[in-house]
């Protein structure tokens, strides 16, 4: 493992933290709206106490001789303000500060209520060294007095934090727990990737062979097995493409000796003989070879063509008229010096086809180069290509008068390296003509079709396109 590789996070890890990371946020969250409610609630609970307490002094409260006396003893002032772990204090005054009962020297906030009303207000202060709350009654009419209740906050603060001891430690056991059950829950389901990856890495680069599919144990998620079945389709198209190449490697060997030979034989032969004659007719024999290389050549890689094409073809499309129209006149010369009536129809028509053009380009230039090599008759050769649509479909056919194909000899034609009676009669090509036709027929979902030419007489060769519309919807 490389460094840079190295200092990058594991899949393990990013996910843990996609999920804890959130989760602890939302348990700080929580935390600090249980702690704001805990606190708010426990606040209530004990202001509510220290009011009840002002309530009962408060109606305790009687006038004698038009001073306020409180009607409690020493015993009943005890029982109500008993709390073993608070110390409460309480004072009694007239709003003009005269001292009645209780503390004498509590502080008090300033008189605010208006004559005939109570005011209630909560408030905090420290009295001999302690932190309190107390609450404050301030009450109206024709005797204005304020009665306080005292209370210190250390009860309060330790039902606070007991409160939250018992609230926060065990979601924060829990939110441990679920780490570690995170962490084991995606070591497990993360082991299928890395078997998958140990298994690529022992490969060398001979082993194209699949990888376990989507019912094997080791890809027991989709996600799984939608990787192994990318590698896999991967895997077979290097291995498509690796065989194509030993193919064509193979193609060439095998088809270039006999023309190579050739050349080679009549190129020594001819350097031993004195006479021009014989140097001409030798060269003749070294062109005819040379012209035979060439087109194997050609049709070989018009084969590897093909096999790139069906990994990698786009189809689009294309006005066959005019691929049509620049391939027949690249034939044009060829077909006059063999005195061969070469001739057209259709190209005219708004015919189009999902094709692709170089494909299309190679389908038609070796239906002819078949028609010229071949489809010559007894009388003036005639060979036309013809573009039409029926029943919605595009044809594109090239017929000659020819000898033609017996029907028992055309589906062999299609395959490769077969030739029919007549190439053999004649010497010429290499069975790969119809082949390459048929196979870049299909690239392009079209149909190579073998028929009698007019009259039972010569070939014709079609091959039959859905038109562009129809094809864009497949």
């Amino acid at each position: 493992m490389n460094a840079s590789l190295a200092r990058r996070p594991s899949l393990r890890t990013r996910l843990l933290l996609d999920v804890l990371v959130p989760l602890l946020i939302t348990w700080v969250l929580g935390t600090a709206v249980t702690v704001g409610v805990a606190y708010f609630f426990t606040q209530r609970a004990f202001d509510k106490a220290m009011l009840d307490d002002a309530y009962l002094l408060s109606s305790r409260l009687s006038l004698k001789n038009g001073e306020p006396v409180l009607g409690m003893t020493a015993a009943d002032l005890g029982t109500a303000f008993f709390d073993p772990g608070e110390t409460e204090f309480y004072t009694i005054v007239r709003d003009d500060g005269r001292w009645v009962a209780g503390e004498k020297s509590l502080p008090l906030p300033p008189v605010t209520v208006p004559p005939e009303d109570v005011e209630v207000r909560f408030i905090t202060l420290r009295y001999k060294g302690l932190d309190m709350r107390a609450v404050v009654l301030d009450h109206g009419g024709p005797v204005p007095l304020r009665v306080a209740v005292a209370l210190t906050t250390r009860g309060r603060s330790q039902w606070l934090q007991r409160l939250l001891l018992f609230a926060v430690l065990p979601q924060l056991a829990l939110l441990m727990g679920l780490a570690v059950w995170l962490q084991r829950g995606i070591r497990r389901d993360l082991r299928p990737l890395s078997a998958l990856q140990r298994n690529v890495e022992q490969r060398d680069a001979a082993d194209l062979t699949p990888l376990p599919g989507p019912d094997s144990p080791t890809t027991p998620t989709r996600e799984v097995a939608a990787l192994s079945n990318a590698i896999n389709a991967l895997l077979a198209r290097v291995d498509d493409g690796l065989r194509a190449q030993r193919e064509f490697s193979g193609n060439v060997a095998h088809e270039l000796r006999t023309p190579l030979a050739g050349i080679r034989a009549a190129a020594e032969y001819g350097v031993a003989q004195d006479e021009p004659q014989r140097w001409r007719e030798q060269l003749l024999a070294v062109l005819q070879s040379q012209q035979r290389a060439s087109h194997l050549v050609d049709q070989l890689l018009a084969l590897a063509l093909a096999d790139e094409a069906q990994n990698s073809r786009a189809l689009r499309p294309v006005r066959l008229g005019d691929v049509a129209r620049d391939v027949v006149l690249q034939f044009i010369a060829r077909a006059d010096k063999a005195g061969v009536d070469l001739g057209a129809s259709g190209l005219d028509l708004p015919l189009q086809v999902m094709a692709e053009p170089a494909l299309l380009e190679g389908l038609l230039a070796n239906l002819l180069d078949n028609a010229l090599r071949y489809g010559r008759g007894a009388d003036k050769a005639v060979i036309n290509v013809d573009l039409r649509e029926h029943d919605g479909d595009v044809w594109l056919s090239v017929t000659d008068n020819g000898c033609g194909i017996a029907p028992a000899e055309r589906e062999a034609l299609r395959q490769r390296g077969t030739q029919g009676a007549g190439g053999v009669r004649l010497g010429l090509g290499a069975g790969l003509g119809l082949s390459i036709v048929d196979r870049y027929a299909r690239l392009m979902r079209a149909e190579l079709r073998l028929n009698d030419g007019p009259n039972g007489q010569g070939l014709s060769a079609s091959v039959v396109f859905p038109s562009a519309q129809a094809s864009s919807t497949q």
